[in-house]
């Protein structure tokens, strides 16, 4: 049985917060105040009885709050800190981008600190000379490459920091969300030499970023931290919905009211998202469909038609869909009972993101909105950036069929003629 790369056993880490005698003391008060030992104000465990293990060739995704621990995590597995108890096996060495500038010297060249940093991670000139020009390549400042670091910019300083660290072969990577100081176009670049490195070289990296579309995209499996204590070792759809929602985890693909709205004419019972193989999930590749399912009741007889709403993170408004392609004024939906409105979204339509729908119920003649409910379910879709995702987010079919009304083909099902 393959062992572990990295054991990590019943971490702890502790600080010491503030001191009874104040801040800091200039020479004269240090030399002429009274010795004894330090009385601390308070303690802080920033880790407590950490445990987990990362086997050759993982990609993990480190996930928790500001202050739940993971930077502090990194820091001891790279050996910048000690920690207060537990212990670490590692079998590989491991390369690490913390903060910008991590292991650079300022005074030194961009070439002097290539040299440096791989010489920190033990390897001989010899191996660093045959990857030099393709890590100059990928960081992109062969232009700068004599000029003294201190005068990078702090993005070109991760240009090169990553370049150094993904390029001279070690066979741990940790990445912490330094990352997000690069551009679009570097990030992307950066998770396209990981995803390689992972795949293509059997490598394994730790990840930890607050970007959810990266960290699915990237990782198999999440570490979800709070607190300073692990919550547990996850399949990385899991652990990046129990960050979000909490414990219940995969409600997200799956919305039923608080209290149904029996008073009203009509009124949503529940709504679920599911992939092609009819499986509810809140994580979809870009290839994937995408079918929203609304079930609802008709009490009165009045003619409805359900739709949504799909906004991305930044709330704004990424598509409307809406049945009136089938029913345009919603009478074949008008007899008394239980229903189901299907609408799928086509793969390839949505690029990689986070994505969350408002569903309603309306009337067009006359205009009624009986009922809507604001975010009630949310997924993501990430790009495996594999030989499956031919199109990488972009509609390869009519585009008049998803951007002019009507929107996208749904269908309906009168399930029950008496509502429950």
């Amino acid at each position: 049985m393959t062992k572990p790369i990295l054991e990590i056993q019943n971490i702890s880490k502790k600080f010491r917060i503030g001191g009874a005698d104040g801040g800091y003391k200039t020479l004269r008060d240090s030399l002429f105040s009274k010795k004894g030992k330090k009385v601390y104000k308070s303690e802080f465990w920033a880790l407590e009885d950490v445990s987990f293990d990362v086997y050759p060739g993982d990609t993990v995704g480190i996930i928790g709050k500001n202050g739940a621990g993971k930077s502090t995590l990194l820091k001891i597995l790279s050996r910048i800190t000690p920690p207060t108890k537990g212990r670490i096996i590692c079998r590989g060495r491991i390369a690490s981008l913390l903060e910008v500038g991590t292991g650079f010297h300022g005074e030194l060249s961009g070439r002097e600190n290539i040299y440096l940093n791989g010489s920190i991670l033990g390897l001989k000139r010899a191996e660093i000379n045959r990857k030099f020009d393709e890590i100059v390549d990928f960081s992109g400042v062969e232009k700068f490459l004599d000029t003294q670091l201190k005068h990078y910019s702090s993005g070109m300083q991760l240009r090169l920091a990553f370049a150094v660290a993904a390029h001279l072969e070690p066979e741990i990577l940790i990445i912490d969300e330094v990352l997000a100081v690069g551009d679009a176009d570097f990030q992307k670049k950066c998770i396209g030499k990981m995803e390689s490195i992972s795949k293509s070289e059997g490598r394994t990296i730790l990840f930890v970023s607050h970007n959810m579309s990266a960290i699915q995209s990237l990782c198999s499996k999440g570490i979800l931290l709070e607190d300073g204590k692990t919550k547990g070792v996850f399949d990385i759809a899991q652990a990046v919905s129990q960050y979000l929602y909490g414990e219940e985890g995969n409600s997200t693909a799956f919305f039923s009211p608080d209290k149904l709205n029996k008073n009203n004419s009509v009124f949503i019972i529940e709504a679920y998202i599911q992939n092609s193989k009819n499986l509810t999930t809140d994580r979809f590749a870009v290839y994937d469909d995408i079918c929203v399912n609304i079930k609802w009741a008709n009490q009165k007889g009045v003619p409805v038609n359900p739709n949504f709403i799909l906004m991305n993170k930044f709330n704004v408004n990424v598509m409307l869909a809406i049945d009136t392609e089938v029913d345009r004024d919603g009478s074949l939906k008008s007899e008394k009972g239980t229903y189901i409105s299907k609408i799928t979204i086509p793969k390839n339509f949505l690029n990689a993101g986070e994505y969350f729908l408002h569903i309603a119920l309306d009337s067009a003649s006359p205009r009624t909105c009986h009922e809507v409910h604001y975010n009630a379910l949310y997924f993501s879709v990430w790009d495996p950036m594999d030989e499956n995702s031919v199109a990488r987010g972009l509609f390869t079919s009519s585009y008049e069929e998803c951007m002019l009304l009507p929107l996208l083909p749904s269908s309906f099902t009168k399930i029950s003629e008496i509502i429950n």
